[in-house]
């Protein structure tokens, strides 16, 4: 009897110690649309950068794709927009909804290209510039949306906790920032963002 108790002590604490990982989805279609749009456009054929916000925000949800490998080659949380100012929105925490329209704290999808590097009074005090190439994202610049860092992002995944909300800027910790940031750097070429959900 003792030891079936011991045992569960046991594998209470390592099940509730254990790491959670997010569940990856099969985003081939995706992976392959991105890579035909980079080529077509002369965009960094190399990697891009998708972000699934369908996924919970307390856990990886911002992936850095390698189109030679066809593989994930980094991931880590990312914030998305509250979309409170023009209407009430009780599930802002959890669930990210979208909008084009200017001032609305809302995010937005679909393609963007990565622009100028520039400086950032968040984080590590950088931020590239987004040009949305959609519809329904072309008022990123207007909006000032761009992709900075933030301290108050984890740089691991803190589910079932959430992740602070922006005012549809996708920030990221300032760790994972300064990985983007060595990677864009050096790129001759621009680099996609594409955020679904």
């Amino acid at each position: 009897m003792k030891n079936i108790l011991f045992l569960f002590i046991i594998s209470f604490v390592c099940c509730n110690n254990a790491k959670i990982e997010t569940p990856i989805k099969d985003y081939s279609n995706t992976n392959t649309e991105a890579f035909q749009y980079c080529t077509q456009n002369k965009f960094n054929e190399e990697y891009y950068f998708l972000l699934d916000l369908s996924i919970h925000p307390g856990k990886n949800r911002f992936f850095v794709y390698d189109f030679k490998t066809k593989k994930i080659i980094d991931k880590n949380l990312v914030t998305h927009g509250s979309c409170d100012k023009f209407e009430v929105n009780p599930d802002k925490w959890e669930k990210a909804k979208f909008s084009n329209k200017n001032d609305s704290h809302c995010s937005m999808k679909g393609k963007f290209k990565i622009g100028k590097r520039d400086y950032s009074s968040w984080g590590i005090n950088v931020k590239y510039w987004l040009h949305g190439l959609e519809k329904s994202n072309n008022s990123a610049v207007n909006r000032v949306v761009v992709l900075h860092s933030w301290s108050s992002v984890s740089n691991e995944e803190i589910y079932p906790d959430v992740s602070p909300l922006s005012w549809g800027c996708p920030a990221v910790s300032d760790d994972f920032m300064k990985k983007l940031d060595a990677k864009l750097k050096i790129t001759d070429k621009p680099v996609l963002l594409w955020i679904v959900d």
